[in-house]
């Protein structure tokens, strides 16, 4: 799967984190995975990507 492949799917996760927030934690972990999977493949990660990233660990962590 390419860069631009990549992108658009976590677009999407993204949009249905936000019209589904019942699904979040799912929704974050397919994120988590996405990125994931753009790592191992050697892309890079855009910033907002990283930060929302982050952001969700930190609201995790709260959680637990």
């Amino acid at each position: 799967m390419d860069f631009d492949d990549l992108k658009l799917e976590i677009g999407l996760l993204l949009s249905k984190m936000e019209h589904q927030p019942e699904d979040r934690h799912e929704l974050h972990m397919m994120i988590q995975e996405k990125i994931a999977e753009m790592r191992a493949m050697g892309m890079p990660i855009p910033e907002d990507l990283q930060r929302f990233e982050e952001e969700l660990e930190d609201a995790e962590d709260d959680k637990g």
